[in-house]
């Protein structure tokens, strides 16, 4: 325990502000000893990163963790303001602990601080007090309240436990918790997790993330079950295995440029949470306020709507991760995974429904339950384990919008490119920028480590983080440079500095490689032959970003963007309007538009589709259209009158027997007789075994074949490829699958008609040369692959990406085709 004594509290004391107060305190640290004076301003920029306060009129400031090295030795100091100091807007402090944490010594305090929170009248008492002793007590755990934690847990009735240690360097945060969440929910029995004389409930996502376990730390894990025993073995082979954790790698490499400005008004420093550089106007952006009542009347009312806000948030959040994977690949997306499994924790929805029916509103209920786990997280000393409460904070906000009967905050989307300034971005928010238009972002508080910042470099954002509350002072439209290298704004630069500034993007962007200088030249192999790439878009804006990155089409149109989040269906004329200007974009190169294919986790509420057990296996893609005729030829009649335009290719999606192709095919030829259109290209999706098997027969009714390996895979494999902890092992390159690519790709050929690949295989570069090597004429991917991949193709020969195609057919698992070397 480390020394607390009278030396170390002063009572009675005043504060004009929260930075005052933290000024006093550290004094008091200072004057002992245990820090070095700069510390105290680490202590102040902490509070820009997050917020100290805990609650019950406490609050810890402390300094960042890469300050340390000001700590002297490990020592707190407390502050007592009987009249109170305003901490943040409404909350009111009474008692300032301020702490110097070299090492974990400060723990226990921490602990018996949060026995004081869950006690109002001693928490009052200490605020007010003039014993130092009593404070002392407290916080030494010699008090009443101080030995009221939750009890001891009781281990004598569980039927089997085990010790594990978390890898990976920060431990159980979002991403792993999520992992470790989901493989918990598959077993009956009850799993409670013990860290650090804690509990938490191993099926709960925040309870888990409350225990903060840092990486390298041993949790022990309790089961309580008929299942237990199986239920713990899977949950240590995935500790064990890093519980579907990668390190994260940045797609866009940080380059020590070496540029300074010579004449500028005013530099804010901040942390680089995305390398680049952008020059531009400032504009601030803030989120709606959302108001709730506190009371309600009607407790069942009030849980039903709190039902309909989670499904409808769920739905909003399907639909995001589907659009950022889209747009930049699976790890930008993952952590949309983690946002669905807080709307499902069962520690979170227990507690809500507890204070709806004490008479609280939904909204009030569910905004009280996210402060406290968010408080909580936010006081973590791991970086990353703190800033993932922004994550409980978006999810939050996005039920709150739903009970508030607040439309959800729309994008920012200006008129001119701008440089974004925020308090803060949620990763929605981030996931939602347009890279046109949002030249950077740099935020006041947030991580390099927050997922806004790891969605901004899939996206190549340049943006700043931790730039502290000065930042919000700056007026729109002021001319600023940011430096996501060096982690500066720079406010009102010279003209020299912005033309200077400019010059030297251009030169970071000519050395991020041959990849993307070389982007327009054709995918030609050293001998010769050809392979066409092409982009994955979902929306109409992309698809002159797919253009601009190299792609020489686009190979798959998704036109789910047209028909989702909203009350009716498009129009025809809508429909029209929309793919003639891609076609437009296009400029003679060729799209294929894959008709509506939702379902699945894809849902419409103006169809009314009845539930369904199993949605990727039932009425979705064709099905669906071909239950719905009216609906698919006003889609096949838009198209059909849009190919009048440019060059499109009609796809259709999830084709399983061949009355289906027979049957949209006479739709299709239906619509393109009522546009008077000529016909066009018609190929299918090949994502289903029995395409794959029936091959020859398919290629002789269609033009084309277009493998989607996502789907492919799920379904050869039997694995959801978005399942949080199985998707892992639903890999495209296990031999089961290039097997199935390579018979259809033979099919194919012998029927003199072309295959290409839509799916993430596609888009890998291992995944393309062996694609390339068994036939595969044309690979599309998302736009941010389009020049690497390219880049690829002219390095070898095809008669290199055979070879290696047959190796990886003659592999025993994914492990060995992964293993194979590039040529």
């Amino acid at each position: 325990m480390i020394d607390l004594n009278e030396r170390n509290i002063v009572l009675g004391g005043q504060a004009s502000g929260k930075i005052e107060a933290i000024e006093l305190v550290g004094n008091i640290l200072v004057h002992d000893g245990f820090i070095a004076p700069e510390y105290i301003e680490s202590m102040k920029r902490r509070e820009s990163v997050a917020n100290t306060f805990l609650g019950n009129g406490i609050s810890i400031p402390h300094g960042l963790p890469e300050n340390r090295d000001e700590i002297n030795k490990t020592g707190i100091a407390v502050l007592q303001i009987p009249a109170g100091v305003t901490w943040n807007s409404g909350e009111i402090v009474h008692l300032v602990v301020g702490i110097a944490a070299k090492s974990d010594e400060h723990i226990e305090v921490l602990t018996n601080l949060t026995n004081v929170l869950d006690d109002s009248e001693t928490a009052g008492k200490l605020a007010k007090t003039k014993d130092v002793n009593e404070i002392i007590d407290a916080l030494k755990g010699n008090s009443t309240t101080a030995k009221r934690p939750a009890p001891t847990l009781d281990t004598s009735d569980f039927d089997v436990s085990l010790d594990v240690t978390i890898g990976g360097e920060h431990g159980l945060h979002a991403r792993p918790a999520t992992h470790f969440v989901d493989i918990a929910k598959q077993f009956e029995a009850e799993i409670v997790v013990e860290f650090d004389g804690r509990s938490g409930n191993g099926k709960s996502l925040a309870s888990l993330l409350k225990l903060g376990v840092s990486g390298g730390k041993t949790i022990r894990i309790h089961g309580r079950g008929p299942d237990s025993s199986s239920a713990l073995a899977s949950l240590k082979e995935a500790v064990d295995e890093g519980l579907g954790e990668e390190a994260e790698k940045n797609i866009l490499p940080q380059i020590e440029h070496g540029w300074v400005p010579e004449s500028v008004k005013q530099v804010i420093p901040g942390c680089t949470a995305s390398p680049g550089i952008a020059t531009g106007i400032v504009h601030q952006f803030t989120h709606n306020r959302i108001v709730v009542e506190a009371i309600a009347k009607d407790p069942e009312h009030e849980s039903h709507e709190l039902g309909q806000a989670i499904a409808a948030a769920r739905r909003n959040i399907r639909l995001l991760y589907e659009e950022v994977r889209a747009k930049s690949g699976e790890p930008g997306a993952a952590i949309f995974r983690a946002h669905e499994a807080f709307l499902e924790d069962p520690e979170m929805l227990a507690e809500t429904e507890a204070l709806i029916k004490n008479g609280k509103s939904a909204g009030y209920a569910w905004r009280q339950v996210i402060d406290e786990r968010v408080r909580v997280m936010e006081q973590h000393d791991d970086e990353l384990l703190a800033a993932r409460a922004m994550d409980l904070r978006d999810v939050g906000r996005r039920v709150l919008r739903h009970l508030a009967g607040v439309v959800q905050d729309a994008p920012f989307k200006p008129s001119e490119p701008v440089i974004l300034i925020a308090e803060d971005l949620t990763p929605s928010d981030t996931a939602q920028l347009d890279p046109a238009l949002i030249l950077g972002f740099c935020t006041s508080g947030g991580g390099p480590t927050s997922h806004s910042a790891i969605i901004a470099r899939s996206l190549g954002i340049p943006a700043i983080v931790a730039a502290g509350p000065s930042l919000l002072e700056i007026a729109d439209n002021t001319m600023a440079i940011l430096d996501g290298d060096t982690g500066n704004l720079y406010i009102e630069p010279s003209q020299s500095d912005i033309d200077a500034a400019n010059k030297v993007k251009m030169q970071l962007e000519e050395l991020r490689g041959d990849e993307h200088r070389t982007r327009f030249e054709p995918a030609l192999t050293l001998d010769g032959k050809r392979i066409e790439v092409v982009a994955n878009i979902g929306k109409a804006s992309e698809a002159e970003n797919a253009v601009n990155a190299g792609g020489e089409g686009i190979g798959l149109m998704r036109t789910e963007f047209l028909f989702l989040e909203r009350e009716t269906p498009p129009d025809e004329e809508e429909q029209f309007q929309s793919y003639k200007t891609m076609v437009t974009a296009l400029n003679g190169l060729p799209i294929i538009i894959r008709t509506l294919d939702i379902g699945g986790d894809k849902e419409v509420s103006y169809l009314n589709l009845p539930h369904e057990e199993n949605p990727f296996l039932g009425e979705r893609g064709i099905r669906l259209c071909l239950n719905w005729p009216e609906l698919f030829l006003t889609q096949l009649r838009a198209i059909y009158r849009a190919s009048k335009y440019g060059p499109i290719r009609i796809m259709f999606p999830m084709i399983a027997t061949l009355d289906e192709l027979e049957a949209a095919k006479r739709l299709a030829e239906k619509a393109r007789i009522e546009v008077d259109a000529k016909p066009v290209e018609i190929g299918i999706m090949v994502e289903v075994p029995s395409v794959v098997s029936m091959a020859r027969e398919f290629a002789q009714e269609v033009d084309f074949f277009s493998i989607g390996t996502n789907d492919l895979t799920q379904y050869v494999m039997a694995i959801d490829r978005g399942h949080p902890t199985l998707a892992g092992k639903a890999d495209s390159l296990h031999p089961a699958i290039l097997r199935m690519i390579d018979h259809v790709v033979k099919e194919a050929t012998r029927a003199g008609i072309w295959t290409g690949v839509c799916g993430g295989l596609a888009g890998e570069p291992l995944g393309a040369t062996i694609l390339a090597g068994l036939g595969v004429k044309e690979l599309s991917m998302v736009i941010p692959s389009i020049a690497a991949v390219k880049a690829r193709i002219r390095s070898i020969s095809m008669k290199q990406a055979g070879e290696l195609a047959q190796k990886a057919l003659s592999c025993r698992d994914n492990k060995q085709v992964r293993a194979l070397i590039l040529p």
